[in-house]
């Protein structure tokens, strides 16, 4: 049976721009009413403005629990309660943990992996007033390594198995827990990374799909409703990527770690030589980050 968002709240963290902007947008086309949460209040205002009255939005820092729950609060008071949750708030650093301040490490597994259990922790309460829907969104780095990416790989593994054992735990309470796993997305953060490195780039060129193609922000959106309408436990985007989850034995073993191997004595040199000539540990477009924005 289809779970219908029609007349559906969603509560949508990181919903200033990229995935999740897109899919407030999609999701209340399709007759969602939805909350936007996020950092950048402007924004924010201006997108849930443009979507009209029946919905909202809040300043909200996933980082900080007194904020999410005063979130929360102000969602169900402007529109009665929470049936969906989709935890997309997320960030990536520029350059490897070697080069890296520790607080910047730290930051990212702080957003994309606690900032997710404190998304939860603060929803939990109402999503099981309406027997709900949790989409956590992990990452085809839950399942993959390249050189650079240390804190967000770890961080999107975390949020997979810890959505997998809160799937277990919510069950009796008739609550649904999906992950999502996407490959590149076509959003700021991407073109950030782009932007600051050609070795990036470059390496993109050197994959096979999934793992060196850039997917659509529509694509991206299309596949969370489908994983919305039908509670799956998982979604893919592209459905690739899939393939690849199945092929995990192989990734992370040390045939996997041959083709990477090959490359990273070569590319992490180039990759840490072109970060530090930006100055930046996060992208010209990332906001809270404890920087200005380029």
């Amino acid at each position: 049976m289809t779970y219908d968002i029609t007349g559906r709240v969603l509560f949508i963290t990181g919903a200033a721009r990229g995935i999740g902007e897109a899919v407030a947008r999609a999701a209340a086309a399709q007759g969602a009413r939805v909350a936007l949460v996020g950092l950048e209040s402007d924004r924010l205002e201006r997108i849930a403005g443009e979507l009209g009255p029946q919905h909202t939005w809040a300043p909200c820092d996933v980082t900080d629990q007194a904020s999410l729950d005063a979130a929360v609060k102000h969602t169900v008071a402007e529109l009665g309660g929470i049936d969906v949750v989709i935890a997309n708030a997320g960030i990536a650093n520029h350059g490897t943990v070697a080069e890296s301040p520790a607080d910047v490490v730290a930051r990212v597994m702080e957003v994309n992996l606690i900032g997710v259990s404190r998304t939860v922790s603060a929803t939990i309460a109402e999503v099981e007033k309406r027997r709900g829907y949790y989409l956590l969104v992990s990452s085809l780095a839950a399942f993959t390594a390249l050189p650079g990416m240390a804190a967000y790989c770890g961080s999107k593994a975390g949020v997979e198995n810890y959505g997998n054992a809160l799937r277990f735990e919510l069950a009796h309470r008739g609550i649904g827990v999906g992950t999502a796993h996407m490959g590149w997305i076509d959003t700021d953060l991407v073109r950030d990374v782009k932007a600051d490195s050609s070795t990036f780039e470059d390496t993109l060129r050197k994959l096979p799909p999934p793992l060196g193609s850039i997917a659509s922000v529509d694509e991206c959106v299309a596949g969370f409703l489908e994983g919305i309408a039908k509670r799956k436990r998982r979604v893919f985007v592209p459905k690739s990527v899939g393939l690849l989850a199945g092929l995990r034995p192989i990734t992370f073993s040390w045939l996997g770690d041959l083709p990477i191997m090959a490359q990273a004595k070569k590319m992490v040199p180039q990759l840490e030589a072109q970060f530090r000539k930006t100055g930046r540990a996060f992208g010209r477009t990332s906001v809270g980050m404890g920087e200005p924005k380029g």
